[in-house]
Order: structure tokens, then sequence, then C-alpha cells
């Protein structure tokens, strides 16, 4: 079972969701409370069960409604993905991958864990 656990920073507060082996699958932005922080975390709940995937990796891609995960390459070439909450918001981002198809696993991850997950406080 996942966990989401949330994280005080020097500007606020932010949140990781970590996969039943404790790797980190996606981060938060920083929050300025523990409640936007909260309501953050049921977002991704909320999203990450109904989003599709658009495939920005690929020539002509199919745009797709929000909620959505990006996938796409940064600057250095490796393979990310951000959740989009219904409104357009990134809600989550993840770590960069050297292939995609490990970053689609990270996106299944995401599906998987962040459903059921507990909720804990570093």
């Amino acid at each position: 079972m996942g966990k989401f656990l949330i994280k005080k920073t020097a500007t606020g507060v932010k949140f990781d969701l970590l996969a039943s082996n404790g790797q980190v699958i996606a981060s938060s932005e920083v929050y300025t409370s523990d409640a936007a922080c909260k309501n953050g975390i049921e977002s991704v709940i909320k999203n990450s069960a109904i989003a599709k995937v658009e495939d920005q990796t690929v020539a002509d891609f199919e745009k797709v409604t929000n909620p959505k995960f990006e996938l796409y390459t940064d600057k250095s070439g490796e393979f990310r993905f951000r959740l989009k909450a219904r409104n357009g918001e990134v809600i989550a981002t993840s770590e960069g991958y050297k292939a995609k198809a490990s970053c689609e696993n990270g996106i299944e991850s995401v599906i998987k864990n962040a459903a059921d997950a507990e909720i804990v406080e570093a």
C-alpha cells in the first residue's frame, strides 16, 4: 500500500506519494498550509483515478482533456509526467526516468497507490 508523506519545507508544506517499497512516485508543489496540502492530496486521489494519458513524446500526439497525465521529455532528455486536475492545475510531478516504459509504470503506480494510500506526516 502506498502513502502520502506530508513534509514541512522552508517555505510551506508539500507531499510525496510513495509506492509500497518506499520509492517516491510523485511530488507536489509547496503549499502555504496543511489544509491546502491535504486538499492537493484529495485532488490527486480523485483525478488520478479518471485521468487519461497525453503522450507528448510522439509526433502529432492527441490532446486529451483534463484531468490528465502529461508524459513528456525534459531538457536533459529524461521522461517525466505531471498530473493535471480538471481545472488544468498541475497537482503532482514525477522524477526523471531514463526509459519511457519506466515513466509509464510510474503513472500506473500513481493510479494504483493513490487510491488507498494512507496519509502520514513526517
